[in-house]
């Protein structure tokens, strides 16, 4: 019992460690891949926007852009009914996060994830300085698809993870709706 809520502090912990800094308010398609553009802002430190890390020196702050690319199973078999992440994290320690969020939602049972980021830049901004920056960018281009993210460096799969979770969540209403539009749902 015990190491279930620890498991559960400890995902609270790093959800809250993230932040979507620009939200994007289009669904997701409900037959058919969709794309979910974004900005990953990150710091060395473990402050995050305070531009220094604990030990006081200036944090490094990198700006990379990716896209998830989420895939709808087309067929159901007992092979394609669990979610596939792809590219999210380095190694298997944020795996039990994972686990623990999407073995509690059906949202998640057959979909595959798949994240695809460029290079990463190093600015000589604080973190907020950079968000602030992406924000002026994007609002120039009139550009309402790409989201902005922010985390800690060592959470940035997760940060990533949760922007995607999060699109996913709330497109499922609709998507359900209309798979009962189109008599496919009671």
């Amino acid at each position: 019992m015990f190491d279930e809520f620890e498991q559960f502090q400890r995902f609270r912990s790093t959800w809250n460690a993230v932040r979507i800094e620009r939200a994007v308010e289009v669904g997701l398609f409900t037959f058919g891949d969709s794309d979910l553009p974004y900005y990953l802002v990150t710091s060395s430190s473990d402050k995050g926007d305070s531009g220094k890390s604990s030990s006081g020196e200036k944090a490094l702050v990198k700006v990379r852009r990716g896209s998830v690319s989420v895939s709808r199973a087309r067929i159901i078999t007992p092979e394609t009914m669990h979610p596939e992440l792809r590219n999210f994290f380095e190694d298997n320690a944020e795996t039990g996060l994972i686990e623990f969020l999407m073995s509690r939602t059906a949202a998640f049972s057959n979909l595959k994830l798949s994240n695809e980021s460029g290079p990463e830049k190093i600015v000589t901004d604080t973190v907020e300085e950079a968000v602030s920056r992406l924000n002026q960018q994007l609002d120039d281009e009139e550009e309402d698809r790409v989201a902005i993210l922010s985390a800690p460096a060592t959470l940035a799969g997760f940060a990533v993870f949760r922007y995607a979770s999060e699109r996913i969540l709330s497109s499922a209403p609709g998507n359900i709706q209309e798979l009962r539009e189109r008599g496919l749902l009671p």
